[in-house]
């Protein structure tokens, strides 16, 4: 003989709150139902076993003798299947990571270390979270970098790198540049907010400070300044962990050997409470290139 299917899940995790509550209403509004719908629910259960599981009262709701003998395996499996579900989903969050940072990090620096890090924990998950402006919600991140001035650090942040800043252009251009005063007139690209850094590069190099020349091309992404460089449309300072890889693909090129240290860097901050893979990727973040 076939053996019945059983009843849907949610009949049963009907009665266990309804027997526990007395109550439709109750039950109701904490499954997010109806009290029509528990009513249901109850209703096909009691069906499925050939017994009434409830006295109904024009005001009160009691359990029958059958409902009585019922309720405690129900409740033993119910809590099973919670327990399984969460271990399920801890594990889950044990093995993956949201790291969120600047998409210009997570285009330059940052996939170089998870590469290290993937190949001593192959089996976490990492979830790059790319940030322009916003600040990232630590809701949703496990691990956020974020660039700041040096001046205005967040309590319970760390740097990340020991950041410098680059003068950059492309090859053809920098063959025209053979000293400082001849960056006067010289076409510029700037990154919004971060102007002070074409005045920090000429203090170290000991050349007055001039007014950039009209036509000057502001975008609000260092990487977009530097592929703006690259293609020979003008010179830009820009965070050297951030110019590393287009110096050594040939792109850009210094006309200086001069990087003066950086007002602005880059800051870790992460979760009070890590996972183990979490805590992983933080120290080899820590102790990237």
């Amino acid at each position: 003989m076939k053996k019945p299917t059983p009843p849907p899940l949610h009949f049963i995790r009907s009665f266990e709150v309804a027997a526990r509550h007395l109550s439709f209403t109750r039950a109701a509004e904490e499954l997010g139902y109806t009290q029509a719908a528990i009513s249901t629910h109850i209703r096909a259960l009691e069906h499925y076993v050939g017994r009434a599981l409830f006295t109904r009262g024009a005001r009160s709701l009691h359990l029958t003798e059958i409902g009585e003998a019922f309720l405690p395996s129900l409740r033993q499996a119910l809590q099973q299947i919670d327990d399984a579900t969460d271990a399920i989903v801890k594990s889950s969050r044990e093995e993956s990571v949201v790291l969120a940072c600047p998409t210009s990090l997570a285009e330059s620096w940052v996939p170089g270390v998870l590469a290290r890090f993937r190949e001593t924990h192959p089996q976490v998950e990492v979830l790059l979270h790319g940030t322009v402006w916003e600040r990232a919600d630590r809701d949703i991140a496990d691990i956020v970098i974020a660039i700041h001035r040096e001046d205005e650090v967040p309590p319970g942040c760390r740097q990340l790198l020991p950041e410098t800043l680059a003068l950059v252009c492309a090859p053809d251009l920098a063959k025209r540049i053979t000293r400082p005063a001849d960056l006067v007139g010289m076409p510029q690209i700037s990154v919004a907010g971060r102007q002070e850094t074409m005045t920090a590069m000429l203090e170290a190099m000991d050349q007055p400070p001039f007014d950039p020349p009209p036509g000057t091309l502001r975008t609000n992404g260092s990487n977009t300044a530097l592929e703006l460089a690259a293609q020979g449309l003008g010179v830009a300072v820009v965070l050297s962990s951030l110019a590393g890889r287009y110096l050594r693909d040939g792109r850009l090129a210094e006309p200086f050997d001069v990087r003066p240290d950086s007002p602005w860097k880059y800051y870790l901050s992460s979760a009070p409470r890590l996972s183990r893979a979490a805590a992983a990727l933080v120290d080899c973040l820590m102790h990237g290139v």
